[in-house]
């Protein structure tokens, strides 16, 4: 190799190195004992930053994971933009799960379990040096993030960004369970709640239909929670309940939530609720749709 060579080659490693040095590092997955159980969550932390700096507390959808496509999009996006995340596995009753719960193993959860798992993963961030604490939440998870704040009321938050959130209406969810497991919502949810007044909560009512799953074995306590005729599922319901700034983003193509536009045009006008339409995205924003969730995040945000 001659002098020329050799020096560009060096320039190009030098550059290289430089380009490495300032870039996002892969996310690293830490852990949290409670409730006898081990919980997972992956903490993603931005070029040149600190937890004193600030971090996103990021929360998923329905019986998903904190590594799915959507949020491990969002905390790249995110840490490219100088903004910290920690991006929690919700434990659905399982001792160090990760990946997406699988319709098989026995579903011993409740809908309302996400805010106290939510409250302890706050109180580690704190527990880490954490400086301001900003909320993003995907779907169900957006549900819940919402009324996690509303009863917790988490010192220190005063943004959270809901992508997609889910919205509730329990007459629509009977008609479309009946619809595509061929047994009447009530039936299934009457049966549980008489195992619970019983004093047997954790008895499993077995080959149901249960969320996306056809063929499920649930608690009583898990169908009584989640097929529960509920206002805090809704999260249009819980926004006008927040003193926080609230940022929520729609696809419009969005058909897991099509109704959300609508229920956001209702709360126009509040001074902490703000909507941003990403067109073209559908309920999980693939692609360069999570570049413009995580722009008009960033923006909201602000720090």
């Amino acid at each position: 190799m001659n002098t020329q060579m050799m020096h560009k080659s060096l320039m190009s490693l030098a550059g290289l190195a430089l380009l490495a040095a300032g870039s996002v590092q892969a996310a690293e997955r830490v852990e949290l004992e409670k409730g006898g159980l081990t919980h997972i969550a992956h903490l993603e932390m931005a070029p040149g930053k600190s937890l004193d700096d600030g971090v996103i507390l990021m929360l998923h959808g329905t019986m998903a994971h904190g590594r799915m496509e959507i949020m491990e999009a969002l905390q790249n996006q995110m840490a490219e933009r100088g903004y910290s995340s920690l991006s929690i596995t919700l434990s659905l009753g399982m001792d160090a799960r990760e990946g997406m719960m699988d319709c098989a193993d026995p579903h011993v959860h409740r809908h309302e379990d996400a805010l106290a798992e939510l409250d302890a993963w706050m109180g580690w961030l704190k527990a880490q040096g954490a400086g301001q604490v900003a909320l993003m939440a995907h779907s169900r998870g957006a549900a819940q993030m919402a009324w996690y704040v509303l009863e917790h009321k988490p010192e220190g938050v005063e943004k959270m960004v809901l992508v997609a959130p889910a919205t509730s209406d329990h007459a629509k969810t009977a008609r479309e369970y009946e619809s595509r497991y061929g047994v009447p919502l009530s039936q299934v949810y009457e049966q549980a709640v008489e195992l619970q007044r019983m004093g047997q909560p954790e008895t499993l009512i077995e080959g149901i239909g249960f969320l996306y799953c056809a063929d499920a074995s649930a608690s009583a306590a898990t169908v009584a929670s989640y097929y529960a005729d509920n206002p805090n599922f809704d999260t249009p319901t819980l926004l006008p309940k927040l003193s926080q700034q609230v940022l929520v983003i729609a696809g419009s193509e969005d058909t897991a939530v099509p109704d959300l536009p609508e229920r956001m045009a209702a709360l126009e006008g509040q001074a902490n609720i703000h909507f941003g339409m990403v067109d073209g995205a559908d309920h999980f924003f693939r692609d360069f749709f999570a570049d413009d969730v995580a722009d008009k995040a960033a923006e909201f945000i602000g720090w």
